[in-house]
């Protein structure tokens, strides 16, 4: 045996598929052999690579947590033909079906998120995770039950002369699992992942693994996940460090791709791809999100109302990029105080971007409704019941192309509105995706700066100029009613984001009536944007399964 053995291991960055074990398992299997084809002798695939992230509530049925079983054994069997190959796969795995694991009052985990080493048609060794995360969008204590508290102990194994210990994602960013892991052996730490995108996430994973590495004097190899789940994206970035923490090798963000690495007990060593910049991250994550939820849940194709603001027209943009222009049609819907530029800008972009474009007028319906109300309303002044109207108009009219078609309806809302209620329950809120819930409206125009310096200029300069407005009464702009875009961003990110009270906002120089009107908006609309429809998350705190506030409420930060 040589005195400085060495080993290639692949790390196999996957975009796995909640539940879909057949089509899952194929694609390790594919990964593996390519792998193996090049040399590897080691291939790690992210956590839960085998029913892919997170799978929820599929966890407590035992119908389900069979069939892993089975599709892991069968993984096993199909690459038996392979010699010398060690495959890492993680999987669910239950500890005891014939317990007690859910009744009408009580849920008791039985399962273990875990990662086994598959050999020549065997499973070799089982590790189970130790650190169950519970915050952010994580809720694995709900499902899963300690490797610690199970009494299971580290995993080694050995490949080449080198021998390699495992850790699952939240393990790595403690010190006892790579402490336990390196006690018993390992001269390489292993990290499965699934870790869920949010803008800073890169630099932040590579530094906590860089302390770890540091920390056990140990390379970490970190094989992650890559695709859209839902609200919840994966960037890919699988990388390597060295023992001393620096970076050796990086692959890139949102997009399948299989990473050779040439590894020793003193080092490890491959290509390292740049990062992104922080708007072509964000931009990166709305398209992998986009592209997953529609081609994952089998949609022939999306819709999306195009006002001629700038909401609407990065939604477009985004969708263009992610399944291409053949499949999105945009709906212009002009109402009595849609200014001309607004469909002059609407065309122009649609023909730009080459997709299919209709105008179709609201006037005749807010029309029939006026009278139908008239009775009703006589003597009052028209408000906000008659601008929502006509955007529920719109939404009716989208929801009928869409059922009549099958396409998604995209809504167009961001994340600026959603905080407020800027938004209209049944109107544009309306749809079934989400793209730009949790993008701000400063951000919305960065990235539409950002997309048009990429090249050609998809979105129309004076799109991205002209006042922000919703057209719903003469002369309206957002400005009318919300402050600043730059002000309520600023305080919305302090307050909704970080958690900040009321009284540190305004001593950090907030105008007073300012955060009282922006967090009273925010507290008064939780009843909106429970019934809103699930959208990408791509910040360390989003509405949806970041954000869990009761709507009755009377406390006050």
């Amino acid at each position: 045996m040589p005195s400085n053995p060495r080993v290639k291991v692949a790390l196999a960055q996957i975009n796995a598929t909640v539940g879909d074990l057949g089509g899952n398992a194929r694609k390790i299997i594919e990964f593996s052999r390519r792998a193996y084809e090049q040399g590897a002798r080691v291939v790690l695939t992210p956590e839960l690579s085998l029913c892919g992230y997170p799978p929820e509530d599929l966890l407590l049925r035992p119908a389900f947590m069979q069939a892993c079983s089975q599709a892991l054994r069968d993984c096993a069997a199909a690459l038996a033909d392979l010699p010398g190959l060690s495959v890492v796969v993680g999987h669910p795995h239950a500890i005891d079906d014939t317990a007690g694991l859910r009744t009408r009052s009580q849920s008791v985990p039985h399962r273990l998120n875990a990662a086994s080493v598959l050999v020549e048609g065997r499973i070799t060794a089982t590790y189970a995770k130790r650190e169950l995360p519970n915050y952010q969008v994580f809720d694995e204590r709900r499902y899963f039950v300690s490797g610690r508290d199970a009494g299971l102990g580290p995993v080694v194994f050995e490949s080449g002369g080198v021998t390699f210990g495992l850790n699952i994602c939240e393990d790595a960013w403690f010190d006892e699992p790579g402490r336990a892991a390196k006690a018993a052996g390992a001269q390489v730490l292993c990290v499965l992942n699934a870790s869920p995108f949010h803008l800073g996430k890169v630099a932040e994973r590579e530094e906590r693994m860089a302390e770890r590495a540091r920390d056990t004097r140990l390379p970490v190899l970190y094989a992650h996940l890559t695709g859209g789940q839902d609200e919840v994206v994966f960037d890919g970035a699988s990388f390597a460090v060295d023992a001393e923490g620096h970076i050796a090798a990086r692959a890139p963000m949102f997009e399948e791709a299989l990473v050779l690495l040439d590894v020793s007990a003193d080092g490890v060593a491959g290509d390292v791809a740049p990062v992104p910049s922080l708007e072509g991250q964000a931009w990166g994550a709305l398209v992998t999100g986009v592209r997953d939820y529609i081609g994952k849940n089998g949609f022939p194709g999306a819709l999306i109302g195009l006002s001629g603001g700038i909401d609407s027209a990065l939604v477009l943009a985004v969708a263009v990029d992610a399944i291409g222009a053949d499949r999105v049609r945009a709906v212009m819907m002009p109402s009595p105080y849609t200014a001309d530029i607004s469909w002059i800008d609407a065309r122009d972009m649609a023909a730009r971007l080459g997709v299919r474009y209709d105008e179709i007028s609201i006037v005749p319906e807010f029309e029939a409704f006026k009278q139908s109300l008239a009775t009703e309303f006589a003597g009052r002044a028209e408000d906000a019941t008659e601008e929502n109207i006509q955007a529920r108009i719109r939404g009716t009219l989208l929801m009928a192309l869409s059922n009549k078609f099958g396409s998604i309806v995209l809504t167009t809302g961001n994340k600026s509105e959603m905080a407020t209620g800027y938004c209209t329950l049944y109107g544009d809120m309306a749809g079934g995706f989400a793209v730009i819930k949790d993008v701000a409206k400063t951000l919305v125009y960065r990235l539409a700066l950002w997309k048009n310096a990429q090249g050609a200029e998809v979105i129309p300069e004076r799109i991205i100029t002209r006042p922000p407005s919703a057209e719903l009464r003469p002369d309206q702009t957002d400005q009318d009613s919300l402050p600043p875009y730059e002000v309520l961003d600023a305080i919305l990110q302090r307050y909704m984001e970080d958690d900040q009270a009321i009284g540190d906002i305004v001593a950090a120089g907030f105008s007073p009536a300012d955060v009282e009107r922006v967090t009273r908006l925010i507290k008064i609309n939780e009843y909106k944007r429970r019934q809103a429809p699930v959208g990408i998350r791509i910040t360390h705190r989003a509405f949806g399964r970041d954000w869990r506030y009761p709507i009755t409420s009377g406390f006050r930060a």
